[in-house]
């Protein structure tokens, strides 16, 4: 069985953090929190990387990211296009959002052969997530998912708002549905979604949420091409909508065609969503750094 491969969404705007995030470096050695992942990734077991980024930045993202990896692990790109829409589709007037995290991974599905891990890159999983969805993937079967799950308290951010897809998990570990929250802050000793400002929705602390740390077998991507016309019939001709990987999920499983095991982990997490979140992820990684987590140059090691 071929090696798990890790499917990087690199592709986003950075709107809210005003500059290309994916590689802005947080590392004492000058590494992005992407590089953490594909580091915790090559030693959890994956064989190949796949970066869905766009086409406005490839020689830039090539030069101070993927340079990096040469000689530690294959590297392949994907290139998410918000034209990339089944006929007879076109894009919207006006429309310059892209379509989503769903569409960001369909857009891979020419260079993903094996079963695969989808994870964003301005996101910071931990070694031990990897590990347990790396030996997952080992061994996955046919639309057999699986999800690695974290504590809605410990993905919030002070600065500002985040989505999170809110996980019903039942007694045996298995996700029986994801709810997309977009707008959610913790307020008191509760979470509050607050997409109407004017009924807010409570949501306890410790639910485990969605950080898009996917595992999926390869035959998720026809699944994609199938669905991707009904929403956009549905959603296509809104100016902002976009198409979740959770939302996917969900359905998939509600219909009975796929499973998706949760893999609770210990790991931390942490995301550069604003720019305000960047000393606070650059302290965590120096943390991790001094406790002999992580070398002191991530790189060094393929040169040794």
């Amino acid at each position: 069985m071929k090696k798990p491969i890790l499917v990087v969404l690199a592709a986003g705007m950075g709107s809210r953090y005003g500059g290309l995030k994916q590689v802005d470096p947080v590392g004492p050695s000058g590494e992005a929190i992407l590089d953490y992942s594909v580091f915790d990734a090559v030693r959890g077991g994956f064989g190949k990387v796949v970066f869905v980024i766009r086409r406005d930045f490839e020689a830039e993202f090539k030069e101070k990211i993927g340079s990096r990896y040469e000689g530690l692990v294959p590297v392949e790109y994907a290139f998410q296009d918000i034209t990339d829409l089944p006929a007879p589709w076109t894009v919207p007037e006006g429309r310059a959002k892209p379509w989503g995290t769903a569409h960001a991974v369909r857009a891979a599905r020419d260079v993903v052969d094996a079963p695969f891990a989808v994870i964003n890159a301005d996101d910071f999983y931990g070694r031990d997530a990897f590990a347990k969805m790396g030996e997952y993937l080992s061994s996955a079967s046919s639309m057999q998912f699986a999800m690695v799950g974290y504590r809605l308290d410990l993905t919030l951010s002070e600065n500002g708002s985040v989505a999170r897809g809110i996980c019903k998990v039942s007694e045996s570990g298995v996700l029986e549905g994801v709810t997309e929250m977009t707008k959610l802050v913790r307020v008191g000793d509760m979470a509050e979604n607050q997409e109407d400002p004017s009924q807010p929705v409570k949501v306890p602390l410790d639910s485990r949420v969605s950080m898009n740390l996917w595992g999926f077998t390869k035959e998720l991507f026809g699944e994609l091409e199938s669905r991707f016309p009904a929403w956009l019939e549905a959603n296509g001709s809104k100016e902002k909508s976009e198409w979740y990987i959770p939302f996917v999920v969900d359905e998939l499983i509600k219909e009975g065609k796929a499973s998706c095991r949760v893999l609770p982990t210990e790991s931390s997490w942490f995301g550069v969503t604003y720019r305000e979140d960047k000393p606070f992820v650059t302290a965590e990684i120096q943390k991790l750094v001094a406790s002999g987590e992580y070398p002191e140059n991530l790189f060094a090691i393929k040169n040794s």
